[in-house]
């Protein structure tokens, strides 16, 4: 007997009976006359199905036979990471059309690329509206696609397009000026310049970029910001962003110079941040926990603010492979729910799942943070200790230089824990600090220290110093939410409480590890492509002296998520019993 499909004892997924129909190089044309590519994967039918639209601005390879690779293969001048469609071959064969559509500018589209412009959400608005009135299609549409496929679904959610039944959009960033190119502030070099070096290379010759602010401020207009930007000399010590400022009429850096000049969240960032408000249809969201720097926290964006049926998924910090094809069984229990109206039992099961790092296994929960959770104050003290023991007194501060002579760091560490830790949700590090410049550009590493010594960046945070401010109506204890509308220079030497949020994550600590906190202005060295997408920023050019303060009037600490164990909390001896004294020897 043949079972094609995914089942249980109470249901089974779309069964495999299809044969595929290809047709590349379909023109959809626009309202304003603009042709879009897409090549569309359909049943080999006369039969109408549900469709699956997938939204790029890479290569029009998205679908061929390619064995999986890991993610960030670069061979050849092709990066596999942008292969992020899902299998067409998969959908189809068990009753779906599948449509993947180059965005304006890119591929074989026409008209200019505008980086998720509203243009470019119409554009899909119009695709989707499109696929549900051809003769194969059912008018049921659901989209689905990792990183861009994702971040552009939920803009076009907002729009409510009146076939669009449900999105299928993991690791999707949602606010692109936090979640991507200004971490806490602090411009991410290898984001900020992602459309130049991954979108027009990727696609070149074919993407055709529009900038933003020249269209916004007049060629004058532009040229005065430009120059203003380029006073900074934590700008220009950059070569990279130098070229990109002073080369302002090349295509490649049309929208690589926007994002450099936008520094701040205004109108431009506005526009490329969801609007979740106005969302209507049911979404799955999630991420891995390796994409702290740039798609994770839009997941935990999305399940706070999203009011529609959802379910998210926190996965191994692996990605997926390329091309994607990890969740195709999990995205077809979605689609055949919502577009088949199969009962695949997906809407019975907890609405999160959650892989616990250290462990090898998931949890399922039903509210996101945890609802066993403790947050539990972890104080810095002298020495680098990292305890949850208040401060003794005449405790005092730490400091380290920040220069471009020698960038220093400090690092804090519990004692060996005697049991296991669950650390699972969001942190915050609540710092006091003076420096003797003007600004700092905090970097806050979560680590893990294994019992031979052994250092592991588990999660980490930002934040620009001279954008502390909060707005206390938007944060929580366990995260605060910097506007970063505008700079508030430091004065040298005054003591300020810094906010720092650190990206959420979910580990065992186990017995015999630590818990440790690394605090610096620069990133550290990247090891893959991972770091280097989550740690690529710019750097202070200005030498300073950094004090951070840690005493009862200055509580230093770090805010963790513990979710199981410390019940007694950690023990400063690392549970080590001394011998017996021979005073005590008989």
């Amino acid at each position: 007997m043949k079972t094609m499909s995914m089942f249980s004892k109470k249901w089974k997924t779309s069964e495999r009976k299809y044969e595929v129909l290809v047709e590349r190089d379909v023109k959809i044309r626009m309202s304003d006359g603009v042709e879009l590519n897409a090549d569309i994967f359909r049943p080999k039918s006369d039969g109408k199905f549900p469709a699956i639209v997938s939204m790029n601005p890479y290569t029009t390879y998205q679908a061929e036979p390619i064995k999986p690779v890991p993610f960030g293969t670069f061979r050849e001048g092709r990066d596999a990471g942008t292969l992020e469609a899902g299998d067409p071959n998969f959908y189809v064969r068990r009753g779906y059309a599948h449509i993947i559509v180059s965005i304006r500018g890119t591929g074989k589209s026409g008209g200019t690329f505008q980086f998720l412009s509203p243009r470019e959400i119409q554009d899909v608005y119009e695709v989707i509206e499109w696929a549900a009135q051809q003769s194969w299609c059912n008018g049921n549409v659901g989209m689905f696609g990792a990183s861009y496929f994702a971040w552009i679904q939920l803009f076009v959610a907002a729009l409510n397009p009146p076939h669009l039944k449900c999105i299928f959009a993991p690791w999707a960033a949602t606010d692109l000026y936090r979640d991507l190119m200004y971490h806490g502030g602090i411009m991410n070099i290898g984001f900020s310049t992602f459309p130049k070096f991954v979108i027009g290379f990727d696609c070149w010759p074919f993407s055709r970029q529009e900038n933003w602010t020249r269209k916004k401020l007049g060629e004058e207009g532009l040229k005065k910001l430009i120059n203003e930007v380029l006073q900074d000399e934590d700008i220009a010590r950059q070569p990279v962003l130098v070229e990109i400022l002073t080369n302002p009429d090349k295509n490649e850096n049309q929208v690589a110079l926007d994002i450099i000049l936008h520094q701040l969240y205004d109108e431009y960032w506005e526009e490329r941040t969801v609007k979740y408000e106005n969302i209507k249809v049911p979404a799955y969201i999630g991420a891995c926990w390796g994409t702290y720097g740039w798609h994770l926290p839009g997941t935990f964006r999305s399940w706070e603010n999203l009011k529609v049926p959802k379910k998210m998924i926190l996965c191994p910090p692996y990605y997926l492979d390329r091309p994607v094809y990890q969740l195709a069984y999990e995205s077809l229990r979605w689609f055949d729910y919502w577009l088949k109206g199969i009962d695949t039992g997906i809407m019975d099961e907890p609405p999160i799942k959650i892989f616990v790092m250290n462990t090898g296994e998931w949890k399922e929960a039903y509210d996101w943070p945890l609802s066993e959770t403790k947050w539990t104050p972890f104080f810095l003290h002298e020495n680098g200790l990292l305890s949850e023991h208040e401060f003794w007194p005449g405790e005092g501060s730490t400091s380290f230089e920040d220069s471009p002579y020698r960038r220093e760091s400090v690092e804090f560490y519990t004692p060996k824990l005697v049991d296991n830790i669950e650390v699972i949700g969001p942190i915050v590090l609540n710092i006091y600090a003076s420096t003797t410049s003007t600004d700092i550009f905090w970097h806050a590493n979560l680590l893990e220290i294994d019992p031979q010594g052994n250092k592991k960046v588990i999660t980490r945070g930002w934040l620009r110093g001279s954008q502390r401010a909060i707005d206390p109506e938007r944060s929580k204890p366990w995260a605060p939410y910097h506007p970063h509308t505008k700079r508030e220079p430091l004065e040298p030497g005054k003591i300020y409480e810094f906010n720092i949020p650190i990206v959420p994550t979910a580990i065992l600590f186990r017995a015999g590890s630590r818990i440790g906190l690394r605090i610096s202005c620069v990133d550290d060295e990247p090891k893959t492509f991972f770091d280097y997408l989550a740690g690529n920023h710019i750097r202070r050019q200005h030498p300073a002296r950094i004090t951070i303060y840690h005493n009862a009037e200055y509580p230093s600490h770090l805010l963790l998520p513990i979710t199981k164990g410390n019940i007694m909390g950690t023990f400063l001896s690392g549970g080590e019993i001394p011998p017996l004294s021979p005073e005590l020897r008989r």
